[in-house]
């Protein structure tokens, strides 16, 4: 059993993390100052409540709980408030990871685990896109997470640590049956804005863009379902403390879903139509993302097993049933 220390550990993807690790027999430690976690999903191990660009505060957490590894999910995600705030999201995304990653240095903590995003891509120049893709981020954001892949590759090259950058497409569902699930404020993604208008949260659904070069001429997205992810990030920790080399891979199921598709899965799992109506495309979507995930299943053995349907429902039953008693 390993201790592995999750940042952002009360959030959406790092609890479902903290779960999956907890699953798997590793002692888990949460480190999250709440900005956007809840202390509620912090199920599977101590809460440790603390920012990620203070140092002094990472340093008295290394010193008690000693982690064999760290799993770095905390950060700003939201796209569009990073254009708007690029220096924020710098701040927390980038100077904080190397906060972190300094604290793991002085405590002699070498295994680095961290949420990486398809964003570092940019609009896809091919499809599936491959960890070979080239490197061209359309926003803050999507540079964040480049430059903290940076500092992580410089960091393990320095103190012959090891690392795993996983880039994930679009996260989706929930394991309700803990009690843990998609919660963001604001809310931006598309599955639970739209299952939100089901439940009289939002009066329609906006799809943006309906004249790209798709199959039906909305956009495409890559859905994977979250324990899915989860899976993918034990695995990776695994493979660094068993002594594997570092690697960087993709984390999608290959099989993308446009926004209509999206729209009459949602209707044929919950038996309820979707209000949707038509908006102007927004700019820096792209019309396409859709991961290769072969790097994945070579090198960690990881494929996903859950489809459209499943995290659909998933998705609904958190929202519809669970989500108000958390």
């Amino acid at each position: 059993m390993a201790t592995i220390l999750v940042t952002g550990g009360a959030g959406y993807v790092g609890s479902h993390c903290c779960l999956a690790l907890s699953r798997a027999g590793h002692k888990v430690v949460v480190y999250d100052n709440l900005s956007n976690g809840h202390a509620k999903f912090a199920k599977w191990g101590p809460l440790e409540e603390g920012d990620i660009r203070d140092a002094a505060r990472l340093g008295e957490v290394f010193a008690v709980h000693r982690p064999d590894a760290v799993l770095h999910c905390a950060a700003l995600i939201e796209v569009g408030e990073s254009v708007k705030f690029p220096e924020r999201f710098h701040d927390v995304n980038v100077r904080g990871t190397q906060t972190l990653l300094d604290a793991m240095r002085d405590a002699g903590t070498s295994a680095f685990v961290f949420s990486s995003s398809c964003a570092v891509y940019g609009a896809p120049q091919r499809l599936p896109m491959d960890e070979t893709h080239p490197y061209a981020p359309a926003s803050p954001y999507g540079q964040n997470k480049l430059d903290a892949e940076r500092l992580s590759e410089a960091a393990a090259a320095a103190r012959g640590g090891s690392f795993a950058h996983l880039r994930y497409f679009n996260a989706a569902g929930a394991a309700w049956g803990e009690g843990i699930g998609e919660r963001h404020e604001p809310e931006s993604h598309a599955i639970p804005l739209a299952l939100f208008t089901l439940l009289g949260r939002r009066e329609a659904f906006r799809i943006y863009g309906e004249d790209y070069d798709t199959r039906d001429g909305t956009c495409l997205r890559d859905y994977v379902h979250v324990l899915d992810l989860a899976d993918a990030h034990v695995r990776a920790i695994e493979r660094l403390l068993g002594g594997g080399a570092s690697l960087a891979a993709n984390l999608g199921t290959g099989d993308g879903v446009t926004v209509r598709e999206l729209i009459a899965a949602i209707e044929r799992v919950t038996g309820q139509r979707v209000p949707a109506i038509p908006a102007p495309r927004r700019d820096g979507d792209s019309p396409a993302l859709l991961a290769d995930n072969s790097l994945a299943l070579r090198e960690l053995g990881w494929s996903p097993t859950r489809g459209i349907d499943e995290i659909i429902a998933d998705a609904w039953k958190w929202h519809s049933e669970i989500e108000g008693l958390q």
